[in-house]
């Protein structure tokens, strides 16, 4: 299993939220590229991205910031946050990046999601933000009427390959991940699937590593010295 660090930007900076809320944030290093170094000096292949004011308005606005991060820590490098259009992917893989994650636009935008998926093929993820079973848009504040799993079945169908999987309840809370979730996404589809939210010791990618999952993404837990990176990163291989 990979282990994903995550750094979230906003201004420039690597931040936290608490459940997404944007009055909820901790700014933990105003050198985002210098931390992504020192994630890949403690063993990380892989790190996942997102810009938190791009999630706002479709832009990229911490597009600087994203490429410095790619070019310090030499690592696999996915990206997401407000990705809306070919161009914005384009930009993204054009500079480097190495798959760019789609989050509302995939359930809102179907034609979209298809152009990106026949262009890029594996180097389009989709992000699948999970509230009380049904998917959630627009920065998490809206709960759609899409059941979690159809929207998974439907995203394999249209050759979608990785989906990063997010428990909205349990992120940002360290209590946990959501194992029964992933558990049952997994034994349904074939699909490289992200756990997200909750990862809160060594335990959780103990657990997750059991599964068989592609990936976990920690953060908060990374931050707050509850998770040696290092040690997580030796136990999910």
């Amino acid at each position: 299993m990979n282990i994903f660090p995550a750094i979230d930007l906003y201004e420039g900076k690597a931040v936290r939220l608490y459940q997404g809320d944007y009055a909820q944030m901790t700014v933990y290093s105003e050198q985002p590229a210098a931390l992504a170094k020192t994630f890949a000096e403690a063993g990380a292949r892989c790190l996942h991205i997102v810009d938190l004011e791009g999630a706002r308005t479709g832009e990229t606005p911490n597009f600087n910031t994203v490429c410095a991060i790619r070019e310090a820590s030499g690592a696999f490098c996915e990206i997401g946050g407000g990705v809306r259009s070919m161009a914005v992917v384009a930009r993204y893989l054009d500079a480097g990046l190495d798959r760019v994650i789609l989050g509302t636009a995939a359930l809102t935008d179907e034609a979209f999601l298809t152009e990106a998926v026949e262009r890029y093929g594996e180097k389009i993820a989709v992000g699948v933000d999970l509230k009380d079973g049904f998917v959630a848009i627009r920065g998490w504040t809206e709960r759609s009427a899409v059941d979690a799993r159809s929207f998974c079945g439907k995203l394999q169908r249209l050759g979608v390959k990785t989906l990063i999987v997010t428990d909205i309840s349990r992120d940002g809370a360290m209590r946990g991940a959501n194992y029964q979730l992933y558990k049952e996404l997994s034994s349904e589809y074939t699909l490289q699937l992200v756990a997200s939210g909750g990862v809160s010791g060594i335990d959780d990618v103990r657990a997750l590593a059991s599964l068989g999952l592609y990936g976990a993404i920690i953060g908060k837990a990374y931050y707050t010295g509850a998770i040696d990176l290092k040690e997580a990163i030796e136990v999910a291989r």
